[in-house]
């Protein structure tokens, strides 16, 4: 199974192809420059270095949101382009779903945040026992609100995404409970996190 996944919801822009299980390749960048500059010809090279054609992947998973409209209408026209062009069924993947995929495992509360300006967060909280748990599915919230309800929950929090950088003060200041911020190279979108989640929903029919 070879699916390729396309995150456009944030200033990062990132698509990749998963094969059975395997990151095949991935293409991420961030910086401020519209998607609609970035995501086809990164497709195109992802692909061409991979000398592999389009049309062998089994489907195609769009990060959906929250986050901003432009780069999410250009994903998702991206994702129905493609998926029209080569008859491809097309999988949506919750943003906050995909951020915290990048966790796999980890023994936390997981809570991606991505900035909404003003103190306000789009979130979601999720769990890895034995598998994958969405405890609480993506929603907008005030951060010192969120932090409130993570203290109340009482388990160690594990951050991630771009409103950790300007909410960082806030959450230091109010969390009660243990927690941690993830490191580079997990805590951003990531394609490969929407392909790989987009397999899994693949393989549970969620067209």
């Amino acid at each position: 199974m070879r699916i390729l996944g396309i995150e456009s919801s944030s200033l990062v822009a990132s698509v990749a192809i998963v094969t059975d299980d395997v990151v095949t390749a991935e293409y991420t960048v961030n910086l401020k420059k519209t998607h609609s500059q970035t995501l086809l010809p990164m497709i195109d090279q992802m692909m061409g270095l991979l000398e592999m054609e389009l049309d062998t992947v089994d489907a195609i998973a769009v990060s959906g949101g929250p986050g901003s409209f432009t780069g999410l209408r250009i994903g998702s026209a991206t994702g129905k382009g493609l998926g029209l062009a080569l008859n491809k069924p097309l999988i949506h993947v919750p943003t906050m779903d995909a951020m915290a995929y990048n966790l796999y495992g980890v023994n936390a509360l997981i809570c991606p945040i991505m900035d909404a300006r003003r103190s306000q967060v789009y979130t979601g909280l999720y769990r890895f026992l034995d598998s994958f748990e969405v405890v609480r599915e993506q929603w907008p919230s005030d951060i010192r609100d969120l932090t409130q309800e993570l203290n109340r929950m009482g388990e160690k929090v594990i951050f991630l995404g771009d409103g950790v950088p300007v909410c960082r003060h806030i959450i230091e200041e109010t969390m009660n409970v243990p927690f941690e911020f993830a490191p580079a190279h997990v805590n951003r979108q990531r394609g490969a996190s929407v392909a790989a989640l987009g397999a899994v929903y693949y393989e549970q029919d969620r067209f």
